[in-house]
């Protein structure tokens, strides 16, 4: 079994210098990220917000960029803005309101991606194409977040034919909405690629992948 270093040097070896690596490190140890650090590694992403919180404390003014990359419900978002230097799952009106509010109230103002919904399982969150676009054309409404980009996850299946359709379309949308919003230009993330399908998601423009597994190994519960 190759160690936590050694995984990420396979990576960054095919990963283009211009596309950023998000370590995955949910349901894995303080200590795993030390490995992960001490490689080189400084970007991590975490899903749940007791977790995120916990280890933002943990690894505070070492120079570490956080991301949250779950769903996150707005009772928890004390649990997570003060630490994240990006929320990539704005995945509702409501959330979006929310953090744009939290923002003004404490003075900051947020990095987003917004979450597409683009894979065939109803269970995964996000925005649909249509509120995407209602979201950006009163985008100054909202003084509190900097819109960077889109997220998407593709369906989770075996089937490539499959997931180059999802990536495909939310590159494409991408696409569509750099046209349409050029005065934006801070919008030009697009965070898509996990541990089974990041090569994939390199072919549609993938700015930002999300590895998790392919660095730590299985996650420990």
């Amino acid at each position: 079994m190759n160690s936590i270093a050694q995984n990420l040097f396979e990576i960054k070896k095919e990963l283009p210098s211009e596309v950023k690596l998000v370590a995955v490190s949910k349901f894995h140890p303080v200590e795993a990220i030390e490995q992960a650090f001490a490689a080189g590694q400084d970007v991590f992403g975490e899903n749940r917000p007791q977790e995120f919180e916990k280890k933002a404390q943990a690894f505070a003014g070492r120079g570490i960029e956080w991301h949250f990359i779950g769903h996150l419900q707005t009772n928890k978002l004390k649990m997570v803005l003060p630490y994240a230097d990006m929320v990539e799952s704005i995945d509702s009106m409501h959330l979006l309101e929310a953090v744009d509010e939290w923002g003004k109230k404490n003075g900051r103002v947020v990095p987003i991606l917004l979450e597409m919904h683009v894979a065939a399982e109803e269970t995964k969150q996000g925005l649909y194409e249509e509120e995407i676009l209602d979201v950006l054309f009163r985008a100054g409404s909202f003084k509190n977040v900097r819109f960077c980009g889109l997220m998407g996850m593709a369906t989770n299946t075996d089937v490539e034919e499959d997931v180059r359709a999802d990536f495909g379309r939310i590159s494409a949308f991408m696409g569509y909405l750099r046209d349409l919003f050029p005065e934006y230009s801070d919008f030009k993330e697009l965070s898509i690629g996990m541990s089974g399908d990041w090569r994939i998601a390199l072919d549609y423009g993938a700015t930002i992948v999300r590895i998790g597994t392919a660095i730590f190994g299985e996650r420990q519960y």
